[in-house]
C-alpha cells in the first residue's frame, strides 16, 4: 500500500520467533529466572517458538545474554516438527515420525557468553537462526 502511495516501503516485522537457551542460571536474579521459565526454556538447549509482540520482545531483551534466538524461515520450521515434535492421541505422546533414533550432534558453540555482533552466540541472530537450528537438529 505504502508503495503504490510513492511512500518508503518497510518491510513487515517477523512474527514467529525460536528461542534457543544456551547457558545455565547459577548465580542468576529470579527475574531472569522466571522469564525463562515463561518461555519454557528449564533446561539448556531447549528450544520453543514465540509470538513476537511487545511484551515477548521485552521479556526476549531481559533473557538475552542466556539465549539465542531469530527468526526461523519455513524448512528449518518443518524440519524441527517432523524430527523432534509429538503428538497426543488417546493420552499418548506419539511422535511424528518413525524416526527413533537421535543422531549425534553435529556442532557446538563459539562462545556463549558474549554477544552473536560480537562473534559470540548470546542474543539476536535474526535469519542465522536457521543454520543453528540445522546444527543442533
Amino acid at each position: 500500500m505504502a508503495r503504490k502511495a510513492g511512500n518508503f516501503y518497510v518491510p513487515a516485522e517477523p512474527k514467529l520467533a525460536f528461542v534457543i537457551r544456551i547457558r545455565g542460571i547459577n548465580g542468576v536474579s529470579p527475574k531472569v529466572r522466571k522469564v525463562l521459565q515463561l518461555l519454557r526454556l528449564r533446561q539448556i538447549f531447549n528450544g520453543t517458538f514465540v509470538k513476537l509482540n511487545k511484551a515477548t520482545i521485552n521479556m526476549l531483551r531481559l533473557v538475552e545474554p542466556y539465549i539465542a534466538w531469530g527468526y526461523p524461515n519455513l524448512k528449518s520450521v518443518r524440519q524441527l516438527i517432523y524430527k523432534r515434535g509429538y503428538l497426543k492421541i488417546k493420552k499418548q505422546r506419539i511422535p511424528m515420525t518413525d524416526k527413533s533414533l537421535i543422531e549425534k550432534p553435529l556442532g557446538g558453540l563459539k562462545k556463549k557468553t558474549t554477544h552473536f555482533v560480537e562473534g559470540g552466540d548470546a542474543g539476536n541472530r535474526e535469519d542465522q537462526i536457521n543454520r543453528l537450528i540445522r546444527r543442533m537438529n
